[in-house]
């Protein structure tokens, strides 16, 4: 089940984006995007009342930013991300947009697999975008028409 995110939630949502992101966004983050972001539409993907994976939408007129996206590192490659970016679609469009896009590290081929295979394509590359343990990594700045 996909449903809005709530405050009660964040410390599920913080663990994942821990595990997930070297750079990760903390609670103050996250609580300014859930009570203060005008644009930003929050959900978390719960399955057996535990939740799995999330994503951060900001709809900007007739376009949509995936600003997050995660799921659970136990959950992965089963699914679960194509779930959410089905979910993220059907927000578009009921949102009357025309376009979604995202940024991704440029290593991170599992989730650019997942977009490729979602109908986006790569834009350009974003260079030196992303903050890792070594210093900083090239990102793709991906969109799909809808």
């Amino acid at each position: 089940m996909i449903r809005k995110m709530t405050e009660q939630d964040l410390n599920a949502v913080l663990k994942i984006e821990k595990e997930s992101f070297f750079d990760y966004w903390n609670r103050e983050q996250y609580l300014y995007e859930l009570h203060e972001n005008p644009y930003a539409e929050l959900y978390v993907l719960v399955i057996d009342d535990k939740i799995i994976g999330y994503y951060d939408l900001w709809i900007i007129f007739d376009h949509a930013e995936i600003a997050n996206i995660a799921i659970s590192s136990e959950w992965r490659n089963k699914h679960y991300g194509k779930k959410l970016m089905e979910d993220i679609e059907e927000k578009a469009i009921e949102n009357n947009c025309e376009t979604i896009s995202l940024e991704v590290r440029v290593s991170n081929l599992s989730a650019i697999k997942l977009y490729e295979n979602s109908g986006f394509i790569t834009i350009n590359t974003k260079k030196n975008y992303y903050k890792t343990s070594r210093g900083y990594e090239d990102g793709y700045f991906m969109m799909k028409g809808i």
